[in-house]
């Protein structure tokens, strides 16, 4: 029973589900008729009505017909299609086929979907076309009177445009007669090429506003302002030169009679040839113009500084010759008496021999300026040169001359290291004699001996004639380091042996109580007195550490308060 009761609850669900499903497939069918129902009531014919104002000729008449063939075919068989569709769904959905319902949906709205394209691609070719014609006849309004007003222009001005004129008439017969095609495309319906025909006539138009604006302003610039030009530039030139300017090195002359003629060849080309094909070399002339006026200015100028000048570089020239000579005759003195380097020798000579150019290179000046025979820019580059090469001069001649008062100078700072190096030896010598010791080791003489002999080749070496301060130099720094040596031995020797005398003393009250200390400091009384202070010390201390622990420190401490 309860098996029956759940197959009939099953039956009732699947009954239920199958009504609710056909019924969103009735919903789904009534939405696409709604669709349909929309499409057909579109107002496209009304659109394209609105083309009867243009001229239904030619390619207007093609694209209207072609596009109310493409609506007719809308509605008569692309929307049949849909009817059926519709229909083949509802019996579907009446037989609870719902799955083929459902492929007949896809299939409508792919079909919707393209018969929406359709027609907007209709309404947008419309529109392209309406706005099309519109503005084409807008702009040819704004383009007529203008074409108009530069023929009248031309007719009533043609003396500015001298022998062009046949070539801007020309023009604008040219353009009349693309009015004249426009309108017949127009009259002939075909809007697309009127519209290609407008943009050659604005652009035609466009040029001959350019030409004919700048024409006359182009053709007075070529035929009279940049001959004028040339021509006052050419008397500027022949007066400078009356003045005593050189100025043959710059060839103005022939350019500027080469440009004459080109601008004659410009005012020809202007009569068959654009504006703009003309402007570049006339721009080109004025720049160049302009350029040689900057060179002029230039030589100008650069007279003015070479009269300026020269005066201070002739007193600057003798003043530094006479400062060499002094320098050279120090130097030869010098000679006698010092050894000079190759490599000093050698930037001696160099400086000689640049005082002779300087000299050399100022009466050339002098020369150019009296007999006029060179280029005032010329002559300013060189001085401008020869300044610089004379101010680096100056300063090699301070560096010699400094190095030669070094040399001096090092000669006297070596004479008085001798003397203090032969005070420190004599010093030493009589501390040594001094001391009361039993004896001086050998090597302190040997020492002593040797700083003295060292002292000795720094004295021959300042005695030779000429004087070479690098072997004096050598040799001073040696006996420098002998002398240095010695005294430091011979402090160190002495602080040695008043140490080991401190060290027996204060051993002695401890050697009546120990034997073997009083062995050791009899060994280091011996090595005393044979003068071998740092062996005796050694012993001694060994010896007082072994009876009283960190002696030897108080004693070294007790020293050095003594000292």
């Amino acid at each position: 029973m309860e098996i029956i009761i759940a197959i009939i609850l099953a039956v009732i669900v699947l009954i239920i589900i199958g009504l609710m499903l056909r019924k969103k497939v009735y919903d789904k069918v009534d939405l696409y008729e709604k669709w349909k129902l929309d499409i057909m009531g579109r107002n496209v014919a009304e659109e394209l009505s609105k083309i009867k104002q243009l001229t239904l000729e030619g390619e207007t008449k093609k694209q209207f017909e072609q596009w109310k063939k493409d609506w007719d075919t809308i509605l008569t068989d692309d929307l049949a299609k849909i009817e059926e569709m519709l229909y083949d769904t509802e019996q579907a959905a009446d037989k609870f086929r719902i799955k083929k319902a459902n492929e007949q949906f896809v299939k409508m709205d792919a079909s919707l979907q393209v018969i929406e394209e359709k027609i907007e691609n209709i309404l947008k070719e419309l529109d392209q076309l309406l706005q099309t014609e519109e503005k084409t006849r807008e702009e040819i309004e704004e383009l007529e009177p203008v074409l108009h007003t530069y023929k009248k222009q031309l007719t009533q001005n043609h003396y500015q445009y001298v022998k062009a004129v046949k070539r801007f008439e020309a023009m604008v017969q040219q353009l009349e007669e693309q009015f004249e095609q426009y309108h017949a495309e127009v009259s002939e319906g075909n809007y697309g090429k009127a519209a290609t025909m407008k943009d050659e006539i604005k652009e035609n138009l466009t040029i001959l506003q350019t030409e004919m604006d700048q024409y006359p302003e182009v053709y007075k610039q070529c035929k009279s302002e940049l001959p004028s030009q040339l021509d006052e530039l050419y008397r500027g030139m022949e007066e400078m030169k009356e003045d005593g300017y050189r100025l043959e090195h710059l060839k103005l002359d022939k350019e500027i009679q080469a440009y004459q003629a080109r601008l004659i060849d410009l005012v020809i080309e202007l009569e068959k040839e654009s504006v703009e094909k003309v402007t570049p070399t006339m721009v080109e002339i004025e720049e160049r113009i302009q350029e040689m006026y900057d060179q002029l200015e230039q030589e100008a100028l650069a007279k003015n500084y070479v009269i300026s000048k020269m005066p201070n570089y002739e007193k600057a020239v003798t003043s530094f010759d006479s400062a060499f000579e002094e320098t050279k005759e120090e130097v030869e003195t010098l000679k006698q008496a010092y050894y000079f380097e190759d490599d000093d020798l050698e930037n001696y000579r160099n400086l000689e021999k640049k005082t002779e150019q300087l000299k050399e290179k100022l009466s050339t000046f002098q020369k150019q300026l009296e007999e006029n025979s060179a280029a005032h820019s010329n002559v300013r580059t060189e001085l401008e040169n020869a300044f610089e090469q004379l101010t680096q001069m100056e300063e090699d001649h301070e560096t010699f001359k400094s190095y030669i008062q070094t040399l001096r100078k090092d000669e006297m700072e070596a004479k008085e290291k001798l003397q203090e190096m032969t005070d420190a030896i004599f010093k030493t010598n009589r501390t040594l004699k001094a001391s009361n010791l039993p004896g001086i080791p050998t090597y302190i003489w040997n020492l002593l001996e040797e700083a003295t002999h060292k002292n000795d080749r720094v004295l021959a070496a300042l005695e030779n004639e000429p004087l070479d301060m690098i072997e004096v130099k050598n040799v001073l720094n040696e006996a420098g380091d002998a002398v240095e040596n010695v005294v430091e031995h011979t402090n160190v020797m002495l602080d040695q042996a008043d140490l080991t005398e401190k060290v027996i003393q204060y051993a002695n009250r401890y050697r009546s109580k120990s034997v073997n200390l009083a062995d050791v400091l009899e060994e280091a009384e011996s090595l005393f007195h044979h003068a071998k202070y740092e062996e005796a010390l050694e012993v001694a201390a060994k010896g007082i550490e072994a009876v009283e622990p960190g002696a030897l420190k108080k004693i070294e401490k007790i020293q050095e308060q003594t000292v």
